[in-house]
């Protein structure tokens, strides 16, 4: 199956937000997105607000449950009791957990599963009761032991961080290392049972060499990028773009 594309939403979020008003609008354009064939869409709500409201993910479970039933909401963040409140007042269909500080700009650190394994079963345990998918933030750094860990928890997927990989847009020697190390990670998370999901700094440029690399990828999220090149194209053009990228016939 082609790896599915879920489009973040927090960089449209965050220019609604420099202005007291409606607009940019995150469910329009989270509409377009699902139109024009993306197979669901990513918040990260972080506790001060800064993109996603709180207030967005009622406004996003609805467009989805109402026009697009077979699409799958993501919600991202890390498991405070606040989140997980969240969490399970929305139910999405798959909660994402990153080991973010509050203070942080954007996620770019998978866990250390070594120190928090242990810590993460119960939170798994609670979501997955809820009938959510669980999927953990891993870095991708070839650690087989760390991966069995993550399986350990009982999460369903881990969703390797491509922060370094995307930071490799000028050096391709260092992102063909990096894809290499991405690529043993998930090798070895889909021997232990688990799926790979994939996200952050991803583009059109650098899709296809992740996908040849990791063909059973899942799925990714994406939201700067996808966000930067709308400006350029349009959100629909561009999610067809990111769709080729990921394999899809379109």
């Amino acid at each position: 199956m082609p790896t599915k594309l879920s489009v973040n939403l927090n960089a449209i979020a965050m220019l609604r937000n420099r202005r007291d008003l409606p607009w940019p609008s995150v469910e329009g354009l989270g509409r377009i997105a699902l139109q024009a064939g993306a197979a669901g869409l990513t918040v990260h709500p972080r506790p001060d607000q800064r993109h996603i409201r709180f207030s967005d993910l009622p406004v996003i479970r609805a467009l989805i449950d109402d026009e697009f039933p077979d699409a799958e909401f993501n919600i991202e963040g890390y498991p405070s009791e606040d989140f997980m409140a969240l969490c399970e007042k929305t139910e999405p269909e798959q909660v994402t957990l990153v080991p973010d500080d509050p203070s942080q700009a954007t996620s770019d650190h998978g866990f250390d599963f070594r120190a928090s394994s242990e810590l993460l079963k119960p939170i798994v345990a609670r979501l997955k009761k809820k009938g959510m998918r669980v999927s953990l933030f891993a870095d991708g750094d070839g650690d087989g032991e760390a991966v069995k860990l993550a399986r350990a928890t009982g999460a369903d997927r881990i969703e390797l961080y491509t922060g370094p990989y995307g930071g490799c847009f000028d050096d391709p020697e260092r992102g063909a290392k990096i894809l290499d190390d991405l690529g043993r990670t998930a090798d070895a998370a889909l021997a232990e049972g688990l799926g790979v999901n994939a996200g952050h700094d991803l583009t059109v440029a650098n899709l296809p060499a992740l996908i040849k690399r990791i063909p059973k990828l899942a799925e990714v999220s994406i939201g700067h990028g996808l966000t930067a090149d709308a400006l350029e194209y349009g959100m629909a053009e561009t999610v067809h773009r990111f769709r080729r990228a990921c394999g899809q016939p379109v």
